[in-house]
């Protein structure tokens, strides 16, 4: 599966009403911890199928990354059926990350 671009008309539909898991990647260009994370999160998009993985740009959708309190980037979200059942900020690596769906 690739990685879907969440944002505030999606946001429903792809995630809160997702009947997998969900990988939320809170990000910015300008982050360089961001740039090193991306390419981990884009891996896990491609090689897991039972799980959705999105990437939410902090600077275009400020009401998502409000809702979530998003006050450092990168900041990486699970959620299961809406709701929000692990969260991790900074740089992880893959294993650390997939680790965050048990």
């Amino acid at each position: 599966m690739s990685v879907i671009t969440i944002t505030k008309d999606n946001f429903q539909t792809e995630v809160m009403e997702s009947r997998v898991p969900v990988l939320l990647d809170f990000w910015a260009s300008w982050c360089g911890p961001c740039r090193m994370v991306s390419p981990v999160v884009d891996e896990i998009a491609d090689e897991t199928q039972n799980i959705k993985v999105g990437k939410i740009n902090v600077d275009e959708q400020r009401e998502l990354a409000a809702a979530f309190n998003i006050m450092s980037i990168p900041t990486l979200v699970v959620l299961k059926s809406g709701k929000v059942t692990n969260q991790a900020i900074g740089v992880r690596p893959k294993q650390q990350i997939l680790s965050m769906f048990v």
